[in-house]
């Protein structure tokens, strides 16, 4: 029997035309159906929560697959790119995913009010996990979807649901990864710039030496560090950021592969076709005309 979250993002997409996922009224909240498993797709994520309320997704970080079902989320915590892929659905019984934006500002907040703060003394895990998104955070994403059909109500109702969501993850069991990403100093708040950097200039030659003096790290704790967090190295990062840029111009705005490739900081047009055939599973002009095809 559907949970009343399931019915809910139910009789929200049935009203809706056009493709999933759909863009909400609701500043920075999305839906997601799916009726069939869907193939693999590959996005820059974060930093989000991509709540389960019916049926099963995964999603692949630099090789690390984490699978999260009905009643469970995956919290994003940092922006990071990712393939996600929808395993579990079917006619009369779809994948309903509610997607929203955590704002790392009231995050920080809302960590800032806590008595006791959260513990954050450990060594840092990834800044994406799967957890259970059950009790009281059950009851606000409830909330959330019910502001859909009442979508005047959102400016005075969503801003408190979306502290209060903040409130329970850094009370949960990651309370204190989540902390160390919001604070405004800190190890974790260094290596949070030097991510901004790379990715406002991944198109350029970009030295490690100098990621890693941004981040206040030596170089071989700072690859520790952004892997930690990240999933990827910092040049396998750059890599995607490029690739998925150079998709997107190919797609939305009809760029050739070599304009594409030039345009993301690429210098070879055979080796940028070979890099996005071994990530996308299929050279740029093949892989291009299917996602028209399939649009």
């Amino acid at each position: 029997m559907p949970t009343p979250l399931a019915e809910a993002l139910l009789r929200y997409t049935e009203r809706q035309t056009g493709e999933s996922p759909f863009l909400t009224v609701l500043p920075g909240v999305a839906v997601m159906r799916s009726d069939h498993p869907r193939p693999p797709s590959h996005i820059l994520s974060g930093p989000a929560v991509c709540l389960v309320a019916q049926g099963a997704k995964w999603g692949n970080f630099g090789g690390r697959q984490l699978e999260y079902r009905a009643g469970q989320a995956l919290v994003i915590g940092v922006e990071t790119p990712s393939v996600g892929k929808v395993f579990e659905a079917k006619p009369g019984a779809p994948c309903l995913v509610l997607m929203f934006e955590l704002d790392l500002t009231v995050l920080r907040e809302v960590a800032e009010t806590l008595d006791p703060p959260p513990q954050i003394n450990a060594p840092p895990r990834r800044g994406v996990f799967v957890t259970n998104f059950d009790g009281p955070l059950a009851d606000c994403a409830l909330r959330l979807a019910r502001l859909l059909e009442t979508p005047q109500a959102a400016p005075a109702l969503q801003p408190a649901i979306m502290r209060e969501i903040c409130y329970w993850l850094l009370a949960g069991p990651h309370g204190g990864d989540i902390a160390r990403l919001a604070l405004k100093t800190g190890p974790s708040r260094h290596l949070q710039d030097a991510l901004k950097a790379l990715r406002d200039r991944f198109r350029d030659t970009v030295r490690i030496e100098d990621l890693a003096r941004i981040a206040h790290m030596s170089v071989s704790a700072f690859h520790r560090r952004f892997k930690a967090l990240t999933s990827y190295t910092p040049l396998q990062y750059q890599k995607q950021l490029r690739l998925l840029e150079a998709r997107r111009l190919m797609v939305a705005h009809g760029a050739n592969v070599e304009t594409a490739a030039f345009e993301v900081g690429y210098e070879s047009p055979s080796q940028f076709s070979r890099e996005y055939a071994r990530l996308f599973g299929a050279p740029p002009k093949r892989d291009v005309q299917r996602l028209r095809v399939a649009a």
